[in-house]
């Protein structure tokens, strides 16, 4: 069943066969941030809807705004593939440039946003699905899940063949946004803009249209840029020459993104389109495509059909990115070391199931509610842009080489743009934004104590190079647990005995004559093994052993090596039928000073 599931196993030397070419790699690694345009511009609406219908023409002005953000940011992770090809991103910029805790903070704040963006994406696919097929709104949350089970298992298959899964669906998607985008542009160039006919905002309090509405709009809109960092992080994953063919696809994206969004937003307000109350209302890009395409055409369904799979899939993004930094991180001793382990497709097991365990507790947390969600989306990535920029300033200061004070100036513009949109987006969107602030320090900080206890671990078990290692000093003396006479139990008397000459065999029972009847047998068909008997007035068993071990054998030069016999199951359920008192000894006895635990396996023909 795993083979049919996750495919042949990979050997290493096909890692390089894995490797992605520029088309497929915009699939996976782009399908976040262009998929985000679905969703954006009606995040927009929803913050200036407050003032009224009227003030809905200033989403094109905020757009644009993003646009241009867009572009700095999208010029300065250029940089950084070609600065650190080796990948890691913003982590390895901060870990170059600022040393370990700005670095950790940095990974922290990714790898947040990573869990975030498949939530969200995952939600929003299922609110556009809601929106052609509102029956199905109800079970929004097990679509959802179901859906982040089926992308877990398709990149526990590898790298390329999620690529193979996902390209179809993005460049459907962008086609038929570039396919709507056109017509609708065209018919407002011909008519001068027509009115739309479903999800005109209902009547509401005007407000003033302050700056603070145009700044928490934008910080809304500022989504759109998540998922502009994973290509630098992934620059490993393309075909040679990885930061060139990595850089091209990051520029693609970035055209491709900044077209969709700016041309969604332009013909949302052209046609009067505003968010819908309600988890039953149609979203924004719904009624786009209704107006575009006709309500019920064909169109319309085949492009909501797109739009919820380049959504499901850009949960995709995240399980590229996530895993393969959280490898890094455990090779720098700041996650467990499992995270850097690669299953039998080449691909980051532990991480990317991790990844989709989390998202899906988030799905079923917030109800599959896209806007419950967005207020946590975000912060973190502009916190890891902030700090990734101010570390390619730091890099150009200190290399100075051809050509460093044009991208010192690129990257200081986008330190700088980057560090007051990560303060305004923490600011608009709180008090929701302050749990990702208590978050992100509380991720960095077990990150630090992850790698303490390694370094612990190594310091205490480093062995230093001039020393000359000699034979053992110590003697050892072998112990046996015995429950009763059988063969299993000769069979770890006798392994005893070729180790040491000093074995004990030792009974733990709470009563004296059985234990008595016992010695006598045990004497005569194991003449020379002498057997201890522990009366236990209690009936435990795993205490009073580990008293007698205590007060028994107090010899600072002596190892206790302690045999137990343990049967080896045939079925599953032999799990729950055997060994339960060896694996209780073992939990007590491992750790033990001065004591080794060898298991002698015994099987059932």
């Amino acid at each position: 069943m795993r083979r049919i599931l996750i495919g042949r196993p990979l050997t290493s030397e096909q890692e390089i066969g894995e490797r992605l070419s520029k088309k497929k790699a915009l699939a996976i690694f782009s399908s976040d941030a262009i998929s985000s345009s679905a969703y954006a511009t009606e995040e927009i609406l929803r913050v200036l809807v407050v003032a009224g219908s009227a003030a809905l023409s200033a989403s094109i002005w905020v757009s644009l705004a993003i646009a241009g953000l867009l572009a700095a940011v999208a010029t300065s992770y250029r940089q950084i593939g070609y600065a650190f090809p080796s990948g890691g991103g913003a982590y390895a910029v901060a870990r170059a440039n600022f040393g370990l805790v700005a670095s950790v903070v940095a990974a922290a704040a990714l790898l947040v946003d990573y869990v975030l963006t498949v939530a969200v994406s995952t939600s929003s696919a299922v609110e556009q699905i809601a929106s052609a097929a509102p029956a199905l709104a109800p079970e929004r949350v097990l679509i959802g899940v179901a859906a982040i089970a089926l992308i877990t298992l398709a990149n526990l298959r590898g790298v390329r063949e999620s690529g193979n899964i996902f390209a179809i669906p993005t460049y459907l998607f962008i086609g038929g946004a570039l396919l709507m985008i056109g017509l609708g542009a065209a018919r407002v160039l011909a008519f001068g803009g027509v009115a739309a006919t479903t999800g005109t905002p209902s009547p509401r309090p005007l407000e003033t249209l302050g700056i603070v509405l145009l700044v928490r709009a934008f910080a809304a809109g500022s989504v759109a840029l998540t998922g502009t960092e994973a290509i630098a992080n992934g620059v490993q994953t393309f075909q040679p020459p990885e930061p060139r063919n990595a850089a091209r696809t990051l520029t693609a994206m970035a055209i491709l993104l900044g077209i969709l969004f700016v041309g969604i937003t332009f013909l949302a307000n052209r046609y009067g389109i505003g968010p819908a109350d309600g988890p039953q209302g149609q979203t924004v890009i719904a009624q786009l495509a209704a107006a575009v395409f006709g309500p019920d055409s064909a169109g319309f369904y085949a492009f909501q059909v797109v739009a919820a799979l380049i959504l499901f899939l850009a949960a995709n993004t995240s399980f590229n990115a996530f895993p393969r930094l959280a490898a890094i991180l455990a090779q720098d001793g700041l996650m467990p070391r499992h995270f850097s382990f690669r299953g039998d497709r080449l691909a980051y097991t532990v991480g990317i199931v991790l990844l989709g365990l989390v998202a899906s507790m988030l799905v079923i947390v917030f109800g599959g509610s896209t806007t419950a969600l967005i207020p946590l989306y975000s912060v973190g990535v502009f916190i890891a842009f902030t700090i990734s920029q101010a570390g390619m300033v730091r890099h150009w200061l200190a290399e100075r080489g051809p050509g460093w004070v044009s991208r010192l100036a690129v990257n200081g513009l986008g330190a700088a743009l980057t560090g007051v949109v990560a303060v305004v987006v923490a600011a608009a969107k709180a008090p929701a934004s302050l749990l990702i602030l208590v978050m992100v320090p509380a991720l960095a900080g077990v990150m630090l104590l992850i790698r303490r206890e390694y370094a612990a671990q190594l310091t205490e078990l480093a062995v230093r190079p001039d020393a000359v290692i000699g034979p053992p000093r110590r003697g050892e003396r072998v112990i046996v647990p015995v429950p009763q006479m059988n063969r299993a139990v000769v069979q770890a008397v006798n392994f005893g005995r070729s180790i040491s000459d000093n074995v004990v065999a030792v009974h733990v029972t709470d009563d004296i004559a059985a234990g008595e009847s016992l010695r006598a047998a045990f004497s005569r068909q194991l003449p020379g093994v002498p057997l201890v008997i522990v009366e236990s007035p209690y009936r435990a068993l795993v205490e009073p052993l580990v008293a007698y071990l205590d007060h028994t054998w107090q010899e600072p030069d002596l190892i206790t090596i302690v045999v137990l016999p343990e049967y080896v199951a045939r079925h599953w359920w032999d799990q729950l039928l055997f060994n339960q008192t060896a694996n209780r000894l073992k939990r007590a006895l491992i750790g033990h000073p001065n004591t080794v635990v060898s298991i002698v396996p015994y099987r059932r023909e």
